[in-house]
C-alpha cells in the first residue's frame, strides 16, 4: 500500500466530516446550482484551503498524498466540493506559492489559505481550450504595468474567488514564449465575472467567464518573468491532473460503495442481486478499475514530492485512467441500481453527471494520451535495447 497508518487515520477524519457536513446538502446544491457560503468556513477549519502552501505563508502544508486523500474523500460524497478544493489548491494557490516572489507570497497567500478566501486559475478561453497556446487575452505594456483585455471561460470558482492567477500574451510574435502570467483580485476596475454556467454536472461548483476590460495590472503583480507563463501553467497542470484524478477516483468510489451495498440488500428471485453473475462481474470490474486508478493516482502524488523528478507522464496516466474509471463506475452503478439509479433517490445519477467533467477538464482524455505518447516515444528513442529485432 502507498499509505501509512497516519494517512488512513486522516482519511477517516475527512470521510466523517464529508458525510456529516457535506452529504446532507449535496442534493440541494446540485438542484439549485450554487456553492453554499456556509461550507467555506468549515472547509477552512478543516485545513483544506491551504494544503499546498507552507505555514509561514498562512498555509496548512501537507504532503501531496495527504492532500490527494482529502480531495478523494470529499469527492466521494460531493464532486462539486471536490473540484472546488482541487481547483483552489492545485490551480489557484499553487502558482503563487511555486513561482511568486517573497512579496507576492506574503501579500496574497495568507488570505487564500487560512484566511478562508478562494483562488481561481484563468487559462481556458473561447478559442484556447486544448490549444492553451492559442491565448488571445493580451497584456499591453504601459507605464508601471500592463493593460489587459480579453476573456477566460469555464473557470472554476470564478464568481466566488478573491484572487485569480491568469495568462495573457505580452507578445503576439513569440508563440507560447510570449505568454506571461499575472495575479488579479476581484474588485479591480474592469475585471468581472460573467453569469454562472448551466452545466450537466458539478452543478454545485461555481463556473463562469472572466472578463478583462482595460484592467490595469501593476508590474509587481506579474508572476515571474515575461514569457514564463505558459511554462508555469504547464507545470501547474501536472499537479492539477493528479488532483482531478483523485476527484474522479472519489466519485467512482462513492458510486461503487452504493452499488455494492445495494447489491447485497436488493432481493430478486429469492436472493441478493449481487449473487447473480451479471451483477457480481460488474462489481468485480469496478473494484479492479478502482484499485488500478488508486495506484496510478497515489504513485503520481508521491512523485510530485520528490526533488527534481519529472512526473508529467505519471500525472497524465493517473488523470486519464481515473477519469475513465469514474465514468465507468458511475455508469455501472446506475445499471446495478436499475430504475432506482435513474432517479434521485440515490446519488449515483448525480455522480454519473459529475464524473464526465473529469474526462474533459485540465486536459481531455485525448490530450492525456497525446502527452503520454510523446513521452514514451521519446523514451523509446533513447533506448539501446535491440530485443526482438533481427541482426543486420
Amino acid at each position: 500500500m502507498w499509505t501509512t497508518p497516519e494517512h488512513e487515520k486522516y482519511r477517516m477524519k475527512i470521510r466523517e466530516f464529508a458525510e456529516r457536513e457535506i452529504a446532507p446538502i449535496t442534493q440541494k446544491t446540485d438542484r439549485e446550482q450554487f456553492f453554499p457560503d456556509e461550507l467555506l468556513p468549515k472547509l477552512n477549519e478543516m485545513g483544506l484551503l491551504g494544503m499546498q502552501v507552507d505555514k509561514k505563508y498562512g498555509g496548512t502544508y501537507t504532503d501531496t498524498l495527504t492532500y490527494i486523500i482529502a480531495v478523494e474523500e470529499i469527492s466521494r460524497v460531493c464532486g462539486s466540493t471536490g473540484i472546488t478544493i482541487a481547483a483552489h489548491n492545485s490551480l489557484g494557490t499553487y502558482p503563487i506559492y511555486k513561482f511568486g516572489t517573497e512579496k507576492q507570497k506574503r501579500k496574497y497567500l495568507p488570505e487564500i489559505t487560512t484566511g478562508g478566501k478562494l483562488a481561481a486559475f484563468g487559462l481556458t478561453e473561447p478559442e484556447a481550450g486544448s490549444d492553451a497556446g492559442g491565448t488571445k487575452t493580451f497584456a499591453a505594456k504601459v507605464k508601471d504595468g500592463y493593460k489587459v483585455n480579453g476573456t477566460k471561460c469555464w473557470i472554476t470558482c470564478a464568481g466566488i474567488s478573491k484572487t485569480v492567477v491568469f495568462t495573457a500574451k505580452t507578445s503576439r510574435e513569440m508563440g507560447t514564449k510570449g505568454i506571461s502570467s499575472f495575479i488579479v483580485t476581484h474588485g479591480t476596475p474592469g475585471f468581472s465575472s460573467g453569469k454562472k454556467e448551466n452545466k450537466l454536472g458539478l452543478r454545485g461548483s461555481d463556473t463562469r467567464f472572466l472578463h478583462f476590460d482595460d484592467v490595469f495590472i501593476p508590474e509587481e503583480d506579474r508572476l515571474g518573468e515575461e514569457g514564463q507563463g505558459f511554462k508555469q501553467f504547464m507545470i501547474t497542470l501536472d499537479g492539477g491532473r493528479v488532483s482531478i484524478g483523485a476527484m474522479a477516483l472519489g466519485i467512482a468510489q462513492g458510486a461503487y460503495d452504493i452499488a455494492i451495498k445495494y447489491a447485497t440488500k436488493r432481493q430478486q428471485f429469492g436472493q441478493p442481486i449481487g449473487k447473480f453473475q451479471s451483477v457480481g462481474f460488474k462489481l468485480a470490474d469496478m473494484a479492479t478499475q478502482l484499485q488500478a486508478s488508486r495506484h496510478l493516482v497515489y504513485h503520481a502524488a508521491l512523485l510530485k514530492d520528490k526533488e527534481n523528478v519529472r512526473y508529467s507522464k505519471e500525472s497524465a496516466m493517473a488523470k486519464l485512467h481515473a477519469s475513465e474509471t469514474g465514468y465507468f463506475c458511475t455508469y455501472a452503478a446506475i445499471g446495478i441500481l436499475g430504475a432506482e439509479g435513474y432517479g434521485d433517490k440515490y446519488p449515483v445519477e448525480r455522480m454519473f453527471r459529475d464524473a464526465k467533467l473529469c474526462e474533459i477538464g485540465e486536459g481531455t482524455s485525448e490530450i492525456q494520451r497525446l502527452v503520454i505518447s510523446r513521452i514514451i516515444l521519446k523514451e523509446a528513442e533513447k533506448s539501446t535495447s535491440t530485443f526482438g529485432f533481427p541482426k543486420e
